[in-house]
């Protein structure tokens, strides 16, 4: 499917690898011109090259962490500048460390917190009066554990649930200018993954019994940035192979 997207230009947050980069490279193929955003500038000038072999659009790193108000700030400015416009943001983080609740510390909540919510309330802030005047989109990569907690990983489980209920308030507010829309992912193959080793994955509760290609999110995040989901925002899309249990 032709997504008519050359010439947009997009912001990907957390994009050096994994689902952020797939979902980056997926709007580089589509004509977008893509920012891309990492804390490690060698794996992020790397993942610059390896996106413009296929890109048909312009692809930019620009170093960050998304804990830091200003390194966000920047990104998005550095975007305008470079394209001179911001059609879509995408926003994604690493997944806290996995804990059950008698782990944690007051720390632990604090920076699961700036990083998986701060981050987007940051960028969106920056990016708003960008997307408004373009009437764009937003597209957050959540997590499937927003729907169905998970007791092992009560960080993400409560904290990634803030995300959602900012999504679904911005969907109504930015509206009808502005599409708002999160992807739910489950278990995926990325580096992250690979460098635990695929030792004790349980694919038992997965019936397309197999993990998901980061490349299968990155394709519906492209097809949420474009305008054959033009009735579709407020929306909260598991991509997990089938496995949520959940109903709503």
């Amino acid at each position: 499917m032709q997504l008519n997207l050359d010439g947009n230009a997009a912001l990907v947050i957390a994009s050096s690898s994994g689902l952020g980069k797939a979902s980056a490279a997926s709007l580089a193929e589509s004509g977008v011109d893509v920012v891309i955003n990492g804390r490690d500038e060698e794996r992020l000038e790397s993942a610059v090259e390896e996106l413009r072999e296929t890109a048909t659009g312009r692809v930019v790193g620009c170093a960050g962490d998304m804990t830091d108000a200003d390194d966000i700030a920047r990104l998005v400015e550095t975007t305008v500048e470079e394209f001179g416009r911001l059609d879509h943001l995408v926003t994604s983080a690493g997944g806290p460390t996995r804990y059950a609740f008698a782990e944690t510390e007051d720390d632990d909540w604090y920076y699961a917190y700036d990083m998986l919510v701060m981050s987007v309330v940051r960028a969106v802030r920056e990016a708003m009066p960008h997307l408004i005047e373009a009437e764009g989109t937003i597209v957050n990569i959540t997590s499937m554990v927003t729907k169905e907690a998970s007791g092992a990983n009560v960080l993400s489980s409560s904290v990634r649930m803030c995300v959602q209920g900012l999504a679904k308030v911005l969907s109504e507010e930015l509206a009808p200018e502005v599409r708002v829309n999160s992807v739910l992912p489950g278990l995926y193959y990325t580096p992250r993954r690979h460098d635990a080793g695929e030792a004790g994955v349980d694919l038992s509760d997965v019936p397309l019994d197999r993990m998901g290609e980061a490349r299968e999110l990155g394709d519906v995040v492209a097809f949420l940035s474009s305008g054959y989901s033009s009735y579709l925002t407020g929306a909260a899309i598991p991509i997990d192979g089938g496995a949520l249990n959940s109903t709503l």
